[in-house]
């Protein structure tokens, strides 16, 4: 087999190759790659508005983070409320695609219903600005989140990975009948979100420690109990 055949660039011609190469990508705004840009925002918003709300939450703060200008994070997202809507819709793809990956549909029912309960528990205490996002938008009544046009769509895989898992556990015979998708993907929310939410004041008025490594595989296992043992046949 021959070799690729490489051919050289004059030196001056190669020099101006590699420097533009070098550069980084320049936007309309005059910003570097739009794509690292818009991310970089998202990610630094995200902790703004879990740790302050959105009335709390400053827009000068992002921009000081960022070592950016009020006026980049405007012309992307239009507003703070702009900004707050695509921190929430980028929390819910990135949870949902997780999910998507998990490849429920290669194991046996309880294995793969096993599985989804202790990912959303890993996840929810992994990523407690997750649930923050989630209990500031419920303060607001949803307002924002019935503005993205793309928030329902995300969420309707969750719903239909759980309903398949049910659906193969009930014809394998291990799953009772009757059981709704969406019900059971509500009591695994629950579970995990409540534990995340709730561990302050928990932690305080019954003097336990849930952070302990401990505790936190004990309250595990249960959750994974109690929403196996509600759908076994």
């Amino acid at each position: 087999m021959n070799e690729p055949v490489h051919h050289e660039l004059p030196k001056a011609q190669a020099t101006a190759v590699r420097a533009k190469r070098g550069r980084p990508r320049v936007d309309a705004a005059g910003g570097h790659d739009p794509g690292h840009t818009i991310a970089d925002i998202i990610a630094v918003a995200t902790r703004e508005f879990a740790e302050k709300g959105l009335a709390g939450a400053r827009i000068d703060d992002i921009a000081d983070a960022m070592r950016t200008s009020k006026r980049m994070i405007y012309y992307y997202f239009g507003s703070k409320e702009g900004l707050y809507v695509r921190v929430l819709e980028e929390a819910y793809r990135r949870i949902r695609a997780i999910e998507a990956s998990l490849q429920l549909e290669d194991l046996a029912p309880e294995d793969a219903l096993r599985k989804l309960v202790g990912f959303t528990f890993d996840y929810q205490l992994a990523n407690p600005d997750f649930v923050r996002l989630v209990m500031n938008e419920n303060i607001h009544r949803g307002a924002y989140l019935a503005q993205s046009e793309v928030i329902q769509q995300l969420n309707v895989p969750a719903i239909e990975a759980v309903r398949g898992v049910i659906e193969r556990g009930v014809k394998a015979g291990v799953f009772r009948r009757g059981v709704d998708a969406l019900d059971v993907h509500t009591s695994i929310s629950a579970l995990c979100f409540f534990n995340v939410s709730n561990r302050h004041t928990f932690s305080l008025i019954f003097r336990r420690d849930p952070d302990s490594p401990k505790a936190i595989a004990e309250r595990r296992d249960q959750i994974v109990e109690m929403v196996v043992r509600y759908l076994r046949k």
